[in-house]
Formats: structure tokens, sequence, C-alpha cells
């Protein structure tokens, strides 16, 4: 991770920071809205009174959450699942921006984990990245049910277990009568089975991860991750490190001729952990403690990058969120105080998020959270790196335009 010195070029002078204040606030600010206690509440630099948002909606209301929750009905009707289910002995955890608080758009889009329990599990890096793995079996293991889906190497197929999920889950659909849902076609390399639901206004579509949730140390590759102790202390990095160590089907590009054997690591579970109790201090957002904008500074560069890819959908294709979320944590670490991160500093505190993001940009250097030595900014796809970094650049010096534009 970069030293602390190599962002603070980008910290806003004051010129920089009156043109993220006139976006902020003259031209109408994005409304990054912090949820406490069953009500939302506008943050901006300014918490003047009848300060509307005009175009933006970069918000997550917590009144819109049970209503999102009613419509989608996530339990009661996966939930019908589980009879095909339990004898892998899987279970339910909601994962993405939506469970982590900090969705930028309405609620029709949710990640659901499907976890299937492994005592221990051999785990064999297949490339450089100390990200994917080949899993096998020291032993014969308790989920007996597991054989089945190894290849002729004896190596567990990821491939062979998402073809039988996405039969048990056709076959399910099927059954489920107070609801349109049905199952997409397939993307070559993706982990996720997505269901498709009807449901008027809106069509809510669910993406099913498999994931394997195995009782063992995490890989030598994440030892020098998480290094959260200035920001949340030793003992939450050591609470977070004996956390279960996540395994979810995705395909390897690297390799050569796929074979669908591959696993990556996944840490969802932290980073859900992490958003929602995200001060340095026990209080921070909490109903009655002090209110900063980390969450805040992660929706308006998520919701940046959304934008600017859906002007530049060839050119930012190798983009996603999960780089937004990377650059979050590793902001987080190198300004680790809640003061910081003060509830009125939002366009200080976003310049400087966002240039350290330029930084690594710059650099085609973004070194994974949990694991270091995994870059998600390759040098091979330096001419995208530079896209971005363009685009960005030209919406920091031209008080964000984009901000302004209405949907």
């Amino acid at each position: 991770m970069p030293a602390r010195s190599q962002s603070r070029p980008h910290s806003p002078s004051s010129a920089s920071t009156s043109r993220i204040r006139g976006t902020l606030q003259a031209h109408g600010p994005p409304a990054v809205r912090q949820e406490t206690a069953g009500r939302s509440v506008t943050l901006s630099g300014s918490q003047k009174p009848g300060n509307q948002p005009i175009s933006v909606r970069v918000r997550l209301q917590a009144e819109q959450r049970p209503a999102a929750l009613a419509q989608f009905e996530t339990k009661s009707n996966l939930g019908k699942l589980d009879f095909s289910l339990n004898p892998l002995q899987a279970e339910w955890l909601g994962a993405g921006s939506y469970y982590e608080h900090v969705k930028i758009s309405e609620p029709n889009e949710f990640d659901i984990m499907l976890l299937m329990r492994v005592e221990r599990l051999q785990l064999d890096e297949c490339d450089d990245t100390g990200a994917f793995y080949y899993l096998s079996f020291k032993r014969n293991p308790k989920e007996k049910y597991l054989l089945k889906f190894l290849d002729e190497d004896g190596k567990l197929s990821a491939f062979k277990m998402l073809q039988a999920l996405r039969e048990i889950i056709k076959q399910e659909v099927k059954t489920i009568k107070d609801a349109e849902v049905t199952v997409k076609r397939k993307k070559a390399g993706s982990p996720a089975i997505t269901l498709q639901i009807r449901n008027p206004p809106t069509d809510i579509s669910v993406d099913i991860i498999l994931t394997l949730k195995v009782q063992q140390n995490w890989p030598p590759s994440t030892q020098d991750g998480l290094r959260v102790e200035q920001w949340l202390g030793r003992k939450v990095r050591g609470d977070l490190r004996s956390e279960s160590l996540y395994l979810v089907a995705k395909q390897n590009k690297k390799e050569k001729v796929p074979r669908g054997n591959t696993w990556r690591l996944s840490f969802s579970h932290v980073e859900k952990a992490m958003l929602n109790n995200h001060g340095s201090s026990k209080t921070c957002c909490e109903a009655n403690g002090p209110k900063c904008c980390r969450k805040g500074c992660l929706k308006l560069l998520k919701y940046l990058l959304e934008q600017l890819k859906m002007k530049y959908t060839k050119e930012l294709d190798k983009f996603c969120s999960y780089h937004v979320k990377t650059a979050y944590f590793h902001s987080c670490v190198m300004w680790p105080h809640d003061t910081d991160w003060h509830w009125g500093d939002l366009e200080h505190c976003f310049h400087k998020y966002l240039g350290y993001f330029l930084d690594c940009l710059q650099r085609s250097q973004l070194p994974h959270f949990f694991i270091p030595q995994y870059n998600l900014l390759s040098p091979e796809d330096k001419a995208s790196n530079n896209f971005l970094s363009r685009q960005l650049n030209y919406q920091l010096n031209n008080n964000f335009p984009i901000f302004q534009e209405r949907n």
C-alpha cells in the first residue's frame, strides 16, 4: 500500500475545494444519506436548512429499505429452495452494497451468498495473485456429497457444483407461485446464478453466489493484508481474521485452458462488517454518536464511476465498484481517525479519497486490501487506467458536471 505522503499532493487547495463545494452546494449537492434511527439526513459540506438536492440522487434512504425487503421477499421466495439444499447444509447470507448500506440507486439488485459449510480443504495456489486456488481433500471428507463434484485430478470442480445448483434452482423456481421468477442465462466465468423476479412496478435481480464456508485459517497470501490496526484496532483485526474462510466458484481468467476448477477467496462477510462498523471510535455514526462522512465519500465515488461507465461502456469495461471499495478501505487506513472524516468536511475528504484513487490509476497499482500481492489495476490494462484517470480529472477540474446531469 502506498505511503500516506504519496496521496498528499492531491489534498484539495482552496481553489479546488471551492470548486467541489460549488458542485455540492450551489449546483445541488449529491444527496449522500447517513442512516440514523429510521430516518435519513442529507450530508453535504454545509448543513443549511432547505438545502435540497436538485439533480443527483446518490442515496440510501432508510425508509426505502423495509419496502424494498417486503417487495423482494428474499426469505420467503428463496427460502423455498432450502428443501433441496438442506442436504448440502446451506445457509443464506446477504452481501453487496445493499446489505452494506452503500447502495447508490434504487434497491433492485441484490447479492445473496449461498454458504455451504466445509470442515477442511487443501488449498493450492493456481497463479501468483494469491487469490485463486485449486481445492481438494487431504483425507476422506465428512461432507460425502462433495465427492461427486471432484474432477479426474481429484480437484473440487466449481463448474460441476454450479451446474448442479443451477438445475436445482431451475426446478424449485417452477414451484414458486406468488411471484414470476426466472433463471437468467449463465455468464461465462461468473460465480453467480441470477434470478429475475417480476414484481411491478420494477423487476428485481438476485445474484445467488455459490460460496464455500471453510472452518480453517486464512492462507499465507493474506498474512500482510487487512492492516487496520491504526484504524479499527489490533483486536478487531484479530477478530476479523478469525472469521471463516470464504471461497466463491470463480474462473481464473489467466488459465490458458479453463477447466472450471478454480475458486477465488472472498471477503464479503468481513467487508460488510467493516463498512457497518467503520469508525475508529465505537460510537461513530450511531444514533447519539459523532457522524463521519466515510460512507458519503464512498457513495460519491461509486456514483461517479457508475455514471462514467454508462457513458464509456467499452472503455471502462474492466472497472467495477470493487475498485472503488478497495480504494476506500486503503483511504480509511491512511486517514484512520474519525476526525479525518468529519461530518462537515465531505468535499475535502472526497477530494483526498479521489486523489488517492487517481494515484493508483496513474501507477496502475491498487493492492487488494486483504491480499497485498494481488494488484487490481494490472499494468497490462494501462490504457484503460489512463482513460479513467483522464475522465476523473476532467470531472475534478470542471466542477463535476456529471453530478449536475439529470437522470
